[in-house]
């Protein structure tokens, strides 16, 4: 005889799951290290004001690195949908800069990529400077990568921008190329970003960065810009035009 399961009476076990998943999945994480796991889709839905995100988790994260095995912290976040996730990997150099220090750290806001940062397309310099970046971070005392994946294309998504390669494949540069298929130049939004930095204490920071359109956005949400560093990689015939139309029509410092 088949056992009949009530699924309308939560257990204890998964109400406890729900009040702190920090602890039965991260339990060897101290939380004087790193914010706790927190859902907040019950607060925020009695008080739309009262969190800044939907949901956030925190953990370790070892990467190789150039042969090297680096220690970073990733955060990850989630606003309004879940189309809006993001997630800002830290790097604190050789213990020299705790929690509570008021360094200021080198940021990179970088726009996720499919095609250039997981598969190395020659069409953008998106992997180049991603790995730029990561170096550059690594090498610093304080350095932050927020990755914005509902950045890709520029904010028009991945299909589009396939749909505005083909367009570029016919002689069209990568503004125009937008403009045809019907789509906007740049869509990106930098509230997001900037609500991740202020959450890890941030507001003032150096940015890895070649568009000032960037420096401009993240102004206007609060994030003070001490520094710009420019993030200059190499052209090769696959890029040329497009690096030429961001420095041309686009203003990016080149």
């Amino acid at each position: 005889m088949t056992e009949s399961l009530d699924l309308s009476a939560p257990t204890e076990d998964c109400h406890k799951l729900k009040q702190d998943p920090f602890d039965n999945y991260f339990p060897d994480i101290p939380s004087a290290g790193f914010p706790r796991l927190k859902t907040l889709r019950s607060t925020a839905a009695k008080d739309p004001a009262a969190e800044m995100f939907l949901e956030m988790a925190s953990t370790h994260l070892p990467i190789e690195f150039k042969g090297r095995e680096i220690e970073l912290e990733a955060h990850a976040f989630e606003d309004e949908t879940i189309s809006y996730q993001a997630m800002a990997l830290v790097h604190r150099g050789h213990g020299k800069v705790d929690h509570t220090s008021t360094a200021i750290p080198l940021v990179r806001v970088h726009s996720g990529c499919v095609t250039g940062d997981i598969f190395h397309s020659l069409r953008c310099d998106c992997y180049a400077q991603l790995q730029l970046s990561l170096e550059q971070i690594i090498n610093s005392d304080l350095g932050i990568i927020v990755y914005l994946p509902h950045h890709e294309g520029r904010g028009i998504g991945l299909v589009k921008k396939i749909k505005a390669y083909a367009a570029q494949n016919r002689g069209l540069d990568t503004v125009d190329a937008n403009l045809a298929i019907g789509a906007p130049i740049d869509a990106r939004d930098y509230e997001l970003p900037a609500k991740i930095l202020k959450h890890l204490g941030y507001q003032s920071i150096r940015l890895m960065s070649n568009n000032p359109a960037k420096l401009s956005a993240l102004a206007q949400h609060g994030i003070k810009i001490v520094e710009q560093v420019k993030t200059m990689t190499d052209p090769s015939q696959h890029n040329e035009r497009y690096l030429a139309t961001k420095r041309d029509r686009m203003d990016h410092m080149l």
